[in-house]
């Protein structure tokens, strides 16, 4: 497991690694449709935040990420259907897709543990798969999802990129973390978000929610 890393050749001085066992599969996932895909990771030893690697906050259970809302994706995957994988980290800006709008995109396999982003001319490719869906309320990021299937091409506008919903796993999550639990934010903003608009979110100074986050457990897909 690599952290701080912009690159994947050459040079990286602000990275740290780390091993990583075991890997905790989500006991429902079973393929295709992806539902369920998740999996949790503990690393050998804490890491330590600097400039260059910091924490998100998890969704909590029961938040909304409205239609038409920014979500930012990132990931090392390839640069287009077909091409080469990136070399350097790349990060995209999309909308999320409700659930219904995604539902009929994918014949009725969309369930309620995905959420879905998309945007002409703007998405993940192969390789970014495992890979954090955020948004952003004034100085907390929040992961909403965790990037999990992806047609081909990959800008088709018909066929949003899926997610596995990440407020969907409080539970699942909390019981592997036991007593240090990971940072939880609830989030709720309705369709055709905008932010001036929603009451604050900030339920903890950045140190704080910094502090909150456990050191031991990473979010990953399991496919």
């Amino acid at each position: 497991m690599y952290f701080g890393r912009l690159k994947q050749s050459g040079s990286n001085p602000n990275e740290t690694s780390r091993t990583a066992s075991p890997i905790i599969n989500h006991p429902n996932y079973v393929g295709a449709p992806y539902d369920n895909d998740i999996a949790l990771v503990q690393l050998s030893s804490s890491v330590t935040f600097s400039d260059y690697i910091r924490p998100v906050c998890l969704a909590a259970a029961g938040s909304v990420f409205g239609g038409g809302m920014e979500s930012w994706v990132t990931g090392w995957g390839r640069l287009q259907s077909g091409g080469s994988v990136s070399d350097m980290l790349q990060e995209v800006t999309m909308t999320v897709v409700n659930n219904i709008d995604c539902n009929k995109s994918y014949g009725g396999s969309i369930t309620s543990n995905m959420i879905c982003a998309g945007q002409q001319g703007k998405s993940a490719c192969p390789g970014d798969s495992g890979g954090p869906m955020l948004s952003r309320n004034g100085s907390l990021w929040i992961q909403s999802g965790i990037a999990s299937f992806i047609i081909i091409p990959c800008d088709d506008p018909k066929h949003p990129n899926g997610f596995a919903r990440v407020s969907q796993y409080q539970d699942w999550i909390k019981s592997y973390t036991g007593s240090n639990p990971p940072g939880f934010v609830a989030f709720n903003a309705a369709s055709n978000f905008n932010l001036r608009s929603v009451s604050s979110l900030l339920l903890f100074p950045l140190s704080l929610t910094v502090s909150i986050i456990p050191f031991t457990f990473s979010l990953f897909l399991t496919s």
